[in-house]
C-alpha cells in the first residue's frame, strides 16, 4: 500500500510501530479507503516518549497530560481513552488504572469520557521502552474498539462462539440482517449462525448431516436438511442471504458454495469464512476470491475479524 515501510516489533505477532513515507492525513485516508485484511486497529502516534532518551525518573505522565490538555479538539468533546500495555511496560499498573488516572488528570478539558460513540479517541500504548500516544477520530483507527478487540458477552444458552463472528460482521461490515427474509446456512450444525439469523427474524434453511442444537429444532422459521451440501437442490433465486462457516479446505469450500450460488438472488448477500491453511495467505485469498468472482460475486470486504482465528470472513454481493 505504501511501498517503503520501516517497522519495529513492539509485541511479537500483535503490535508494531511503523514509519511511513507519507503525511499522516494521506496514510489515514488511504487505509480508510482500502481497509487492510489483517490489521485490526491503528492509531497515529502524535506523541512519543522514549525512556532511553530521558533521565531515570522523568515524569512522562506529566508530559503526556500536558500534551493532551493542550489539544483544542478535546475540549468539551466526548472522549474515549483507550490504553494498552505490553509485559514489563513502563506503566506498572493495569491498563484500566492508566485510563482512570488519565481521566482524573484531564478534568480541565471539561470533556465527557465515554466507552462507545466517542468524537475523539485518545490512544496510549505503554511498552518496555516507550510510551506511544495519539488523538484521532474513531473512523481513522480502523476499529473504535480498544486494540480492535471487539468483545461480546456470552449469553445464557448460547450454542457456540461462532455466533460472535456474525455479531462482529454485522458491525464491521454494516450489514442490516433484519433486512433479509430467506437465508441458507451451509455447514450449519450445531447452529451458532442459524440461531443468530433466527433472532434477527429470518427464515433459515440449515444444511448439515450433523444434528442441530435441540433448542433450535422446534423453530417454525427453521428448515433442517440433514444432508451434505453437495447433495441438496434449491430453486433459482430462492434466498437473499447465503452464509457458510465450514472447517473445510478453503478451495473446496469456495467450489461448493459457488455451485450453490444459483439459489442466491441477484443483489443477495453472502458471508463466507475462509480457513487459512496455507503459508501464503494472500495468494490463497486471491485464488478463493477469484473463484467467487467467476460466480458473479462482488467481494465487498475481506477481513480477519477479532473473532476469526486462522481464517478470514468474506462479505460479498451477487450481481
Amino acid at each position: 500500500m505504501f511501498g517503503a515501510v520501516k517497522s519495529t516489533i513492539v509485541v511479537p505477532g500483535e503490535v508494531m510501530y511503523v514509519l511511513l513515507p507519507q503525511q499522516a492525513e494521506q496514510v489515514l485516508a488511504n487505509v480508510a479507503d482500502h481497509p487492510p485484511i489483517f490489521l485490526r486497529h491503528l492509531f497515529h502516534v502524535d506523541w512519543l516518549w522514549n525512556a532511553q532518551e530521558n533521565e531515570d525518573g522523568a515524569d512522562w505522565i506529566g508530559e503526556l497530560v500536558h500534551f493532551l490538555s493542550s489539544d483544542p479538539r478535546l475540549r468539551g468533546s466526548k472522549i474515549a481513552i483507550q490504553p494498552r500495555k505490553s509485559e514489563g511496560a513502563l506503566w506498572s499498573g493495569s491498563a484500566a488504572e492508566l485510563k482512570e488516572m488519565l481521566e482524573s488528570r484531564l478534568t480541565e478539558l471539561s470533556a465527557e469520557f465515554v466507552v462507545r460513540d466517542a468524537e475523539y479517541i485518545i490512544s496510549v500504548f505503554a511498552s518496555k521502552d516507550c510510551i506511544f500516544a495519539g488523538v484521532s477520530h474513531p473512523a481513522y483507527n480502523i476499529s473504535d474498539w480498544n486494540g480492535g478487540a471487539v468483545r461480546f458477552q456470552r449469553e445464557e444458552g448460547q450454542i457456540s462462539r461462532a455466533k460472535f463472528k456474525l455479531l462482529e460482521a454485522e458491525r464491521v461490515f454494516g450489514i442490516d440482517f433484519t433486512a433479509f427474509h430467506q437465508a441458507l446456512d451451509i455447514g450449519a450444525a450445531p447452529g451458532g449462525w442459524t440461531s443468530f439469523l433466527l433472532e434477527r427474524g429470518l427464515n433459515v434453511t440449515a444444511v448439515d448431516p450433523a444434528r442441530m442444537h435441540p433448542s433450535l429444532v422446534s423453530s417454525p422459521q427453521l428448515t433442517i436438511l440433514r444432508k451434505n451440501a453437495g447433495e441438496v437442490k434449491f430453486k433459482d433465486n430462492q434466498f437473499d442471504l447465503f452464509v457458510c462457516d465450514m472447517s473445510w479446505s478453503p478451495k473446496l469450500t469456495a467450489k461448493l458454495v459457488s455451485e450453490l450460488l444459483y439459489a442466491l438472488e441477484s443483489g443477495g448477500t453472502a458471508i463466507v469464512t475462509v480457513k487459512l491453511l496455507s503459508k501464503k495467505p494472500m495468494a490463497l485469498i486471491q485464488e478463493v476470491t477469484a473463484i467467487f468472482e467467476r460466480s458473479r460475486m462482488q467481494v465487498q470486504r475481506a477481513k480477519q475479524l477479532f473473532h476469526n482465528r486462522d481464517e478470514i470472513t468474506l462479505y460479498m454481493i451477487k450481481y
